[in-house]
Parts: structure tokens; C-alpha cells; sequence
């Protein structure tokens, strides 16, 4: 289990949120060279966020997120025990924060500016808002990643010769689409392992790390995984 699911997890997650973290800190942190490129350039580092964490993750399934663990469980005929669940779990998590780690190492300087405002740092790190309202923003949640996981197991159904190309442009379609009113989380590990290391790291001027907010980017998330996986397994597409 441990070289099955647990490493593979945590490598293809820790890509994923390097990758990730990395294009939000290039984008929104003063001085470095993508400094206001803006959300679109976030979304597509995003997408190839998610297609290298997948090809990194190959061996496991490359789950990369509980939601996808859930949906996938949730359409049924997985074969994933509740044993499995917990390691894709732990591992995405552990993932997550050492990519993160290794985003804020590789902009440190850029943190230590102290013309980056506490906003964005945290932004680098983890989901908010653009509008605070806690249901409306648990419903937006449950809308994209209902459509990430239902989505993933269709083209799971689907003979293709494109890896994960498909799965990273979907990504990136969501976050174009739905991704404006809170960042689009669409993965509990992504937003709470990052969320760890911004409260534990020596970042100057960090403020808050906004655990508040904390619980809209893990229970929307799960709901519309579940969501997915169960609406995928009536229309009769298979859980892998």
C-alpha cells in the first residue's frame, strides 16, 4: 500500500500543489516576473498543475484529491476499501503541504518583500472568497467539483489516447467558469494542507491564515464529489 497508493499520492500531489502555489505566487506576488498576470494565467497553471500530478501520480490512480477519492468510492465497484480511502487521504494532505512548502521556499525572497500584502500571501496558500457568504459559497463548491468528478468518470468511460490532457483542461474550464467566487478549491487537500503550512511558516506580515473559512473548501468539496459519483453511477458510467 505504501509504494501503491501512499507515495505515488504524495508526490503527484506535492506536483501538483508546487505547480500550483508556484503560478499563484508568480501572478500575485510583487517583483516576480508574472507579477499581474492575472486569473486566466492562474487557471491554466492550474491545468498543467493537475496534468503533471497525474502523470506523477500514474501508479496510485492519481486521485490527487479526497473529493475524487469520495466520488470515485461513492459511483461504486472502486474497489477501494475504507483502508484505501484514509492513505489517498493522508497522503493528498501530506502532499499538498510539502508542495506548498516547497512554492514558498522557491519565492521566499518574494514573501520577505515587504510591498506583498497579507492578502495575497495567503491567496498563495489556500481559497477565499470574493464575496464572504458561507452557503452561497459551499454551493459554488459543490457545483464545480460536482462537475470535476462526474466529468472525470465519464472520461474514464471514454477510449482515449490523451492521458490526462482532458482532465487538466477541465480544470482549467472551471476555473474560467466557476472559479470566480471562491478561487475554486474543488480538492479539501488542496486547500488544507497549504492552509497548514502558511500558519506554520516564518512568512513576515502573513496575518491571519483564515481557518474560519476553513471548513466551506472541505465540505463543499466532498458533497459534490459524493454528489458526482453517485449521479455518475445512475447514469451507468463505471467508478473506474
Amino acid at each position: 500500500m505504501f509504494t501503491d497508493i501512499f507515495l505515488p499520492e504524495v508526490l503527484g500531489t506535492a506536483t501538483l500543489l508546487l505547480l500550483g502555489c508556484g503560478v499563484v505566487a508568480n501572478a500575485v506576488l510583487p517583483k516576480t516576473n508574472g507579477f499581474g498576470g492575472g486569473f486566466l494565467m492562474i487557471n491554466f497553471g492550474w491545468g498543467i498543475a493537475v496534468f503533471s500530478g497525474v502523470y506523477v501520480a500514474v501508479k496510485s490512480g492519481a486521485h490527487l484529491n479526497p473529493a475524487v477519492t469520495l466520488g470515485l468510492w461513492a459511483a461504486g465497484d472502486s474497489g477501494l476499501s475504507v483502508g484505501d480511502i484514509l492513505v489517498y487521504i493522508l497522503a493528498q494532505v501530506i502532499g499538498a503541504f510539502i508542495g506548498a512548502v516547497l512554492a514558498w521556499a522557491a519565492y521566499k525572497k518574494h514573501f520577505d518583500d515587504p510591498e506583498a500584502d497579507e492578502g495575497s500571501k495567503l491567496g498563495v496558500f489556500s481559497t477565499g472568497p470574493g464575496i464572504a457568504a458561507p452557503a452561497w459559497n459551499v454551493v459554488t463548491e459543490v457545483i464545480g467539483t460536482f462537475v470535476l468528478v462526474y466529468v472525470i468518470i465519464a472520461f474514464g468511460s471514454t477510449p482515449s489516447g490523451l492521458g490526462p490532457l482532458p482532465v487538466a483542461l477541465l480544470v482549467v474550464g472551471i476555473g474560467a467558469s466557476l472559479g470566480g467566487p471562491t478561487g475554486y478549491a474543488i480538492n479539501p487537500a488542496r486547500d488544507l494542507g497549504p492552509r497548514i503550512a502558511h500558519a506554520i511558516l516564518p512568512i513576515p506580515g502573513k496575518g491571519s491564515s483564515n481557518w474560519g473559512y476553513q471548513w466551506v473548501p472541505i465540505v463543499g468539496p466532498i458533497v459534490g464529489g459524493m454528489l458526482g459519483g453517485f449521479v455518475a453511477a445512475a447514469v451507468g458510467y463505471p467508478a473506474a
